[in-house]
């Protein structure tokens, strides 16, 4: 291992500010639209999806779901964060033969708040026997710079979608692939935790039976007792998995990947199923969809559409 200079380590710290400066510091996303009365949670239904569109009624029938929770916490490897409010929208066409297709949305069917990470730089990756880092290590204390926020993105569209076992305990309700985008100037802005080719793979479930309710709508969103639409509602439970498993980080910092090893080495990435979890707290969830499909076969995927559309304010 080469010695480093005082002046190499200022200039690799300078450099390292300087990339992270031109790192996006939060995930962007397009304005959603506000909907009326019962369709006000679906803003990212995908309804115009072609799967969506081509659901018949008869063999397949379209339907929207949303999942929200307001808080919770995520433990990887031997950090454990505490997370904000989460949001996951798919649409869903269900089979006769039992099965469903989920259909994301284009912006992905997950969007989170970021959450700070405990220790920040300081805590994920000091002290350390790498010249370089120990370098960073002596510039963080006290300083901005140790800051590190984590936030939560869809990486693929979710899989394995069972409606049943939103309204039991104990049964995995969707498979959802996601990474971990870790941001801070240090790290650059391509340091994650999971990819598209190796994602975090969760799989949550009910630890507690959700409270049940039904509500009637018109095609607008307004409620009606015999409207044409129909909203199940599942809300209170808390969810959980610990089955997933969590890949090293990459693309923290410089190429040489100096800063990779020491995030994974402090926070123990790779982490194999089991030594994971994910706890959400007071999920909502909503399904709604046609009452009748049948009834306007084969075009029930555009009527859901044209009615999501009209209850657009």
């Amino acid at each position: 291992m080469p010695r480093f200079s005082p002046r190499t380590k200022v200039a690799t710290v300078s450099a390292l500010t300087a990339l992270g400066a031109l790192a996006s510091l939060g995930t962007a996303t397009a304005a959603e639209p506000a909907l009326n009365g019962e369709w006000a949670p679906f803003t990212r239904c995908p309804v115009d999806a072609p799967a969506m569109l081509a659901a018949d009624g008869f063999d397949k029938t379209p339907q929207c779901v949303v999942s929200t929770s307001a808080g919770g916490s995520i433990k990887l490897g031997r950090t454990t964060v505490v997370t904000g409010r989460t949001n996951l929208q798919i649409g869903v066409v269900q089979n006769t033969d039992g099965t469903s297709s989920v259909v994301a949305p284009p912006s992905g069917a997950l969007v989170a708040d970021s959450a700070t990470v405990p220790g920040g730089l300081l805590g994920l990756m000091c002290p350390s026997d790498i010249p370089v880092i120990t370098a960073l290590c002596e510039t963080l204390e006290n300083s901005s710079l140790n800051k590190i926020t984590a936030t939560m993105e869809s990486v693929g569209a979710p899989y394995a979608f069972d409606q049943t076992a939103g309204v039991l305990t104990d049964l995995p309700i969707v498979a959802l692939p996601v990474r971990i985008h870790l941001e801070n100037p240090l790290l650059g802005g391509k340091c994650y935790i999971g990819s598209a080719s190796h994602p975090i793979v969760l799989r949550p479930k009910n630890l507690d039976y959700p409270e049940f309710g039904m509500s009637l709508f018109q095609g607008n969103g307004t409620p009606d007792e015999s409207g044409e639409m129909s909203r199940i509602n599942l809300t209170g439970a808390t969810q959980s998995d610990s089955t997933f498993a969590v890949p090293a980080a990459t693309g923290c910092g410089l190429n040489i990947g100096l800063i990779n090893a020491a995030v994974n080495a402090k926070t123990g990435l790779p982490s194999a199923s089991g030594n994971n979890n994910l706890t959400l707290d007071d999920t909502q969830t909503h399904l709604t969809g046609l009452n009748a499909p049948g009834t306007v076969a084969p075009d029930a995927g555009r009527v859901l559409a044209e009615n999501w559309h009209s209850a657009v304010r």
